[in-house]
């Protein structure tokens, strides 16, 4: 009897320690997405006019986009978003070429997942955005140019949809605070505000 309560003890515990270790696996998530950039085209404090070009567009875009996930307990999370530096045109509503800058914009968001909906696991985040201006002296042929880097607001909404335990599809829009002051002979003449929504599709992989 001694033996067989021995056995059933262990069994038990076999499995407990099987669940435990199976709900601490995969806190790692990483996820490949093709992401619609489109560019708010916002401007302040007057560089409209100090430009006399009138309204100014940044061209949206389709670019690829990385990120990597680890998950501190099954609902929270922490996301860093990757992209290579982005080459922004920055054209007049009349068509004139007001001059190009690159951006890098890394943001770090930290994530609630629901997860009591099966497959479909849904998630809200946010964070913040810091995006490093390059080729920032090319505004208005050399005149005016902005500043090296801001900080902004990021938020998003999306959901990844598992097909198993490690692979699924994601879905996921955010709105990224994104604007810089332009300078010309060491004064400001405005706010380029390019704060973007973005719309991505992709893969998701956990492990």
């Amino acid at each position: 009897m001694a033996n067989k309560i021995l056995v059933a003890a262990l069994i038990a515990a076999g499995v407990l320690s099987s669940s435990v270790a199976q709900a601490q696996e995969g806190p790692f998530m990483v996820r490949v997405r093709a992401v619609h950039v489109a560019f708010d085209n916002g401007q302040k404090d007057g560089l409209n006019t100090a430009t006399a070009l009138g309204a100014i567009e940044a061209d949206s875009r389709w670019i690829p986009e990385l990120d990597l996930s680890y998950f501190f307990t099954k609902n929270i999370a922490a996301e860093l978003v990757l992209t290579y530096p982005q080459t922004v045109d920055i054209t007049a509503a009349n068509g004139g070429n007001i001059g190009k800058i690159k951006a890098l914009p890394p943001s770090l968001l930290v994530q609630y997942h629901f997860t009591d909906l099966g497959a479909f696991k849904p998630y809200v985040g946010l964070g913040a955005n810091y995006t490093i201006f390059m080729s920032r002296d090319n505004i208005l042929g050399g005149v005016a140019s902005v500043e090296k880097s801001s900080v902004g607001l990021a938020a998003q909404v999306g959901f990844d949809y598992m097909f198993n335990k490690n692979w699924g599809l994601n879905v996921d829009v955010k709105y990224i605070q994104m604007e810089t002051d332009v300078t010309a002979g060491g004064t400001k003449i405005g706010t380029l505000d390019l704060s973007p929504i973005t719309a991505g599709v992709g893969v998701s992989y956990r492990f």
